[in-house]
């Protein structure tokens, strides 16, 4: 393709009136169009990227481009930090892995928050990303770091490897990896002889029963036919460290039956490290672990303006979706409370209500017909608030829908941040 002709794909809106926003989106559309012409380039076969942006949608779609686009043979390493997030792994529950909740209490108020409510640190954004792996706390403390590889060339362990040699190059010599293929900081307090090549032991690694060592990154992947992703965070000086349990502690994980892939919880710990230094620091490590393949090409500025590529776009307004946030979801059972003791079994299948039943004769068979008429085939993501979805469904009402529908909200809350 001609770059006259690329460059006029990726001018995805008409010239503007104001010259100045014009000229600005010419300079950008030509960026982007010189980032999709040399990640696709055979020739370019090891390459690295950095992320300027800080949204997490964005950021994930330029990392799905790079996993589709960049030469089989090839080996990219991109960097990038997100806003404050949530992100769960593409087979995951939300309702069971997070606190969906807090997202909107969290949001920006008027009035000062108490005591008692959640921690108030901003609009926090859910995002399902295309790999599998666990629920992870994203925020601009926490550098993420990504390869795409030969899919013959992959291994969990290769890349958290070159992470924590990059580590161990500037004193953090407690890193290492572990068994669960994660970064952790071993805790023991007596240092021991140890193989400083080892990546896997450190000198203060210590038996089981020891103290426990603290996770620092933990990593997900996505493999297509001939390509691997292997991605991760490294919590570098997360300012939220003390409050990301929270988010990830769902009020419903023990009243949800489901087949999906289940966080592993573990103590976490920030590195104490610069992230624009580290940053640095683990190009250079990647530089050096793939110098016999060729010198990195380095593009520092991919971020928004990279959206004019189409395939970017497609991929950033698919993952904003609700379709792809909650109907992505595997099928589950969620078994609450009822009124009077009674127990009620609600299955879900992609977001939707399948089938609502009680536990024997434990709700009058009128009331358990009007709970069945007003959610079986529902979508969640379209419920809002659950006192207001039953009583526009349901009459006449009486106290012991009210206790349903708080049971409701507190379990399969569903938020719609940033959304009218």
């Amino acid at each position: 393709m001609a770059p006259s002709r690329g460059l006029a794909r990726l001018l995805l809106r008409p010239a503007l009136s104001n010259t100045a926003a014009y000229l600005r989106n010419v300079s950008f559309a030509r960026r982007a169009y010189s980032f999709a012409e040399q990640l696709a380039s055979p020739a370019n076969r090891v390459q690295s990227y950095i992320s300027r942006s800080s949204d997490p949608f964005v950021n994930l779609s330029i990392e799905d481009y790079i996993l589709r686009t960049s030469p089989p043979d090839s080996t990219v390493l991109f960097l990038y930090k997100n806003r404050p997030c949530v992100v769960i792994g593409r087979n995951q529950n939300p309702w069971s892995e997070v606190n969906l909740g807090i997202l909107q209490a969290a949001a920006p108020r008027s009035t000062a928050v108490k005591d008692t409510e959640p921690p108030a640190i901003g609009d926090v954004h859910l995002v399902r990303r295309r790999s599998g792996g666990g629920a992870v706390f994203h925020d601009e403390g926490n550098l993420n770091w990504s390869i795409t590889c030969p899919r013959t060339e992959f291994t969990r362990d290769k890349h958290a490897e070159m992470v924590v040699r990059a580590l161990r190059k500037i004193g953090i010599e407690r890193a290492r990896v572990n068994e669960r293929h994660d970064i952790v900081l071993d805790q023991g307090h007596e240092k021991r002889p140890s193989d400083p090549q080892d990546t896997h032991q450190t000198a203060y690694t210590v038996d089981e029963g020891g103290p426990r060592p603290l996770k620092v990154s933990g990593s997900a992947y996505k493999l297509t036919r001939g390509r691997a992703l292997h991605h991760a965070t490294t919590l570098l000086a997360s300012p939220n460290l003390h409050i990301i349990p929270q988010y990830l502690h769902s009020p419903a994980r023990k009243s949800i039956q489901a087949k999906g892939v289940e966080s592993v919880s573990s103590p976490v710990a920030n590195i104490g490290l610069d992230v624009e230094m580290f940053q640095k620091r683990l190009q250079d490590e990647f530089s050096a672990m793939y110098a016999h393949q060729g010198k990195p090409h380095i593009v520092q500025v991919v971020g928004e303006e990279h959206l004019q590529i189409p395939e970017i776009r497609k991929g950033y307004n698919e993952l904003k979706t609700d379709d792809w946030m909650w109907s992505q979801t595997p099928q589950f059972d969620l078994v609450l409370e009822g009124p009077a003791r009674s127990e009620i079994k609600i299955n879900v299948h992609h977001g939707i209500i399948k089938t609502l039943e009680t536990k024997g004769d434990s709700l009058p068979d009128d009331m358990l017909e009007e709970l069945q008429t007003a959610l079986v085939g529902q979508k969640l993501q379209d419920v809002g608030n659950w006192t207001q979805f039953l009583q526009s469904r349901i009459e006449p009402w009486h106290a012991d829908y009210g206790v349903i529908a708080d049971r409701l909200e507190i379990l399969l809350p569903v938020p719609h941040l940033g959304k009218p």
